[in-house]
């Protein structure tokens, strides 16, 4: 049953950077050393430093941008690709220097757009749904505050190797409707990044981390709708932080629509409405599957931006632009696009294969070019060699069967998926090639011929059988089928199930 209201969402999504130092020093930019280990005057904000930009974070931001479709930096009254460094000023434990270099009014790139599916059985069909980037800009991490989370009162401790990090924040316009339809889109942002070089998206470290704004639309109806001329009442923007896992974000924006929901149905005189309240910060627990308020969200305003006096403007070539579009290679759109109209993939086959990242796209390629049959490839692939990946935790770069020998599996192993799973499994976990892998699994190769003869002597062997199928038991020929299967390992069901209509309607 659909919900009585329209949910409007927003993403903000953070990003770090693939690159080796800071963004502002050359302090390492690396997740897991000792607390502390990786700072210097500059990103800890000792007087008398000067930060210099990391020219590679820069590039690695402007590929991520034009994935993002965005302009970049063209804005009215500068000259085109013109983009500055600002100063955020705000107080917090993990921020040594009580600002943030960010970008405010004129970000390096905006204006862009992301196609996500929406399909309700994204299995069967591919329905395509642009969502708007508003702004994708750089600016420098925060450092991270270590809680204590026993409730006994203790202290809060502090590490700033996160500080100085390089950040690509990207916010999207309220285009999203619905949680999957937010999740589908930072899946296939985290794909993106990733494939292109920019991030390794890694939720649990740190290096993408996502925050929700969320309301509702009410429709208004009746007389309301003619007395207000509206068409609905927008609840107040509430920002969900504390998001950690993709699930999260989802299960976080199902809970806070519901409780707008309810919370304006109470609302008796009108007030909660967006424009009348401020917008509200909002983290999410877990553990309770609800949302608590933490503080009114400053505005703009409170953050007193200002140009950043220590950092000249960077102007955005042409040939950087060119050089950056160059580096993206195949984006995962116009990829699954090129699978399904090159190999007749099904827009799903596409979409789970362009999910397990180029290298395997290179294999099924590869696969698929030596068989000459796209969808075949894929349903081997998708049978064997996924689950053989996931069970040895390895990488389809060093799985031990290369594409052309997998190819020639396909065409001369066994057509039985039992069999030819028993035959793989002896050529992956032992080395064998495939006459080798056939024979020691104890099976033949059978031409027709000698099919043909095995399916007389068990239509022989089986007189009860085939007197049951002629009176009509259709059933009954399933006997023999087996009867043949037992007797000549490795046999293809189909041409068994073929040879032994043909020999039933004989007689």
């Amino acid at each position: 049953m659909a919900e009585p209201y329209k949910i409007v969402i927003g993403l903000e999504v953070h990003v770090q950077l693939l690159t080796k130092t800071k963004l502002f020093c050359g302090c390492k930019n690396q997740f897991g050393l000792p607390p502390n280990s990786a700072t210097c005057p500059v990103c800890l904000g000792l007087p008398g430093s000067l930060p210099v930009m990391n020219q590679q974070a820069f590039e690695l931001a402007l590929r991520a941008a034009l994935a993002l479709n965005c302009q970049i930096a063209t804005h009215p009254g500068y000259p085109p690709g013109f983009t500055k460094w600002d100063r955020k000023n705000y107080y917090y434990p993990d921020l040594p220097k009580n600002y943030q270099i960010s970008q405010y009014d004129l970000p390096f790139s905006h204006n862009g757009w992301l196609e996500i599916n929406v399909a309700k059985d994204p299995k069967k069909e591919y329905v395509p749904k642009k969502i708007g980037i508003i702004r994708a800009h750089l600016e420098e991490d925060a450092g991270k505050n270590l809680h204590d989370e026993s409730g006994r009162g203790g202290d809060t401790l502090v590490d700033l190797n996160r500080a100085g990090t390089p950040l690509l924040e990207i916010v999207s316009a309220p285009d999203m409707n619905s949680p999957e339809e937010a999740i589908a889109y930072l899946e296939e942002i985290r794909l993106m990044l990733r494939e292109i070089g920019v991030s390794d998206c890694e939720m649990q470290e740190g290096s993408l981390r996502c925050d929700a704004n969320v309301n509702i639309h009410v429709p208004v109806i009746g007389t309301q709708h003619a007395t207000e001329h509206s068409d609905f009442h927008a609840t107040p923007l509430v920002e969900i932080k504390n998001l950690n896992s993709f699930r999260a974000v989802g299960r976080a924006i199902a809970y806070e629509a519901k409780r707008h929901y309810e919370q304006y149905l109470q609302d008796r005189a009108g007030r909660f409405r967006f424009g009348k309240m401020l917008k509200t910060t909002a983290g999410w627990d877990d553990a309770r599957g609800i949302t608590v308020v933490q503080r009114h969200k400053e505005e703009a305003a409170d953050y007193r931006y200002f140009p950043e006096p220590d950092l000249v403007p960077v102007v955005v070539t042409a040939e950087q632009i060119a050089a950056a579009r160059a580096a993206m290679g195949e984006l995962p759109q116009a990829q699954r696009q090129r699978l399904m109209a090159q190999y007749g993939l099904s827009a799903y086959d596409a979409q789970v294969l362009v999910a397990k990242g180029r290298a395997t796209v290179a294999y099924f390629e590869a696969v698929a070019q030596a068989l000459g049959d796209g969808k075949t490839a894929a349903n081997r692939m998708s049978d064997l060699i996924y689950p053989a990946l996931a069970e040895r935790k390895e990488a389809i770069t060093t799985f031990p069967i290369s594409p052309a020998t997998f190819a020639d599996f396909i065409k001369n192993g066994p057509a039985n998926s039992q069999d030819r799973r028993d035959v793989f499994q002896l050529m992956l976990t032992q080395g064998l090639d495939l006459a080798a892998a056939k024979a020691q699994a104890g099976i033949k190769d059978l031409d027709e011929t000698a099919l043909r003869a095995a399916v007389l002597a068990a239509i022989a062997a089986n007189p009860k059988a085939v007197a049951d199928f002629r009176s009509g038991k259709e059933a009954a020929k399933m006997a023999i089928v087996g009867a043949v299967m037992k007797a000549n390992k490795g046999a293809p069901n189909e041409v068994v199930r073929r040879l032994v209509d043909e020999e039933l309607t004989k007689g």
